[in-house]
């Protein structure tokens, strides 16, 4: 059962894309997450001169979480800059799936517009997803 508010996840968020390493795309991406126990993990993205080298801020936040011995994921947000809303990638869809449930709410919003953040369902951005 989620402890944080979406509004506290997303400022989380927030503050860690400032930390984003982006000489490249100069597209700071920070996401929170929260664990079954009301743990929160965050990340960033962090780039590579060898693009298949970056990691997104979600798999960042994710790979924290797993590291720091935690496995289910409840909710989790995604702050990028600019003014749309920063859907995750289709890799990090994947490995968002492996440690939550399709039901898991997923809040985006850009920067600029902290406040005017989308909710969905991990079901709705993955929908048929792989599993073994």
């Amino acid at each position: 059962m989620p402890v944080k508010s979406p509004t506290e996840l997303i400022q989380l968020a927030a503050a860690v894309a400032q930390q984003a390493y982006a000489p490249y795309s100069k597209f700071h991406v920070g996401a929170a997450l929260e664990t079954e126990d009301g743990e929160v993990f965050t990340g960033c993205n962090v780039e590579n001169a060898s693009y298949g080298l970056t990691i997104c801020g979600e798999r960042n936040a994710i790979f924290n979480m797993i590291a720091c011995g935690q496995r289910k994921i409840v909710q989790i947000a995604v702050v990028a800059a600019g003014d749309t809303p920063p859907y995750p990638c289709g890799a990090c869809r994947q490995v968002i799936n492996e440690f939550a449930d399709p039901e898991c709410p997923i809040y985006v919003a850009p920067t600029g517009r902290l406040d005017a953040y989308e909710t969905m369902q991990l079901g709705e951005l993955l929908p048929k997803s792989f599993k073994l």
